[in-house]
């Protein structure tokens, strides 16, 4: 399940926007995504080539650096992306894709320009109204739009004594859902799920979740506090006290064709 903004408008706002200022600290401490999810995403188009993907509020270039290693020829992505400092780094991180600066609500690219909208990490921000009419009109037909998710697997024990040791006084309600809800540009939604890993210390997995927006729009005390409240966690358990650990993810992926 991916969590979803709470009813706080203001706060929400806020921690949408909140990357832009950490996108170094984001581009180093965030985890990738499985190839596996990617190829999953992109199977109801697999046969079209050459194939075209939009990466969509692309961030620092997680997903993109995933096309790339896979093989879509960087000329084949355009990256999209509101945050001038994600738009920066990205270019640092993966020089050769095209880049747009422009949101999910309003795409800069014609119309069915696209065989592939894939989203990483950042569908449940989006204005759904409009940005999923927006998305269909730039996808060409019977393109595919795919989101993922990087999840916590907090049904390990000491994954939900760390989400427990990580909240703060901004954590959104767990408000959680497992799909999107059906429209008239995408009837039906197919689910997928992949396990991930993410190879951890106490001290960079702090580093991780110092990258979540909830962290990012606090106060520095409040901020310093619950960094070393998830250190010292960490240390007192088994299975992290000692050296690297890898941090169980599963990685849910949702696609659906444009109807």
């Amino acid at each position: 399940m991916y969590q979803v903004p709470d009813s706080d408008p203001d706060l929400a706002a806020r921690r949408a926007s909140s990357f832009g200022a950490s996108a170094a600290a984001y581009a180093d401490e965030r985890p990738d995504y499985p190839a596996a999810a990617v190829r999953w995403a992109l199977e109801p188009v697999a046969g079209r080539a050459p194939l075209r993907v939009l990466d969509l509020a692309a961030g620092t270039g997680k997903l993109t650096e995933v096309l790339l290693n896979d093989g879509v020829p960087a000329g084949r992505i355009t990256a999209v992306e509101p945050d001038p400092g994600m738009r920066e780094e990205f270019g640092r991180r993966v020089p050769g894709v095209r880049m747009l600066a422009g949101g999910a609500e309003d795409i800069p690219l014609p119309d069915a320009a696209v065989d592939a909208v894939l989203v990483g990490q950042a569908m449940h921000w989006f204005d759904h109204d409009r940005a999923l009419p927006e998305i269909h009109r730039v996808l060409a037909p019977g393109g595919v739009l795919a989101a993922l998710w990087n999840t916590d697997v907090d049904t390990v024990p000491w994954v939900a004594g760390l989400k427990a040791a990580s909240r703060s006084s901004v954590s959104f309600q767990r408000k959680e859902s497992e799909t999107l809800p059906a429209t008239k540009e995408f009837p039906a939604f197919e689910r997928g799920e992949f396990p991930h890993a993410h190879r951890r210390t106490a001290e960079s997995m702090a580093a991780t979740i110092g990258t979540h927006s909830h962290m990012l729009v606090l106060e520095p005390d409040e901020r310093d506090a619950v960094l070393a409240a998830i250190v010292g966690y960490l240390r007192s358990v088994p299975e992290t006290a000692d050296g690297e650990f890898d941090y169980p993810l599963l990685t849910l992926a949702l696609r659906a064709t444009r109807s």
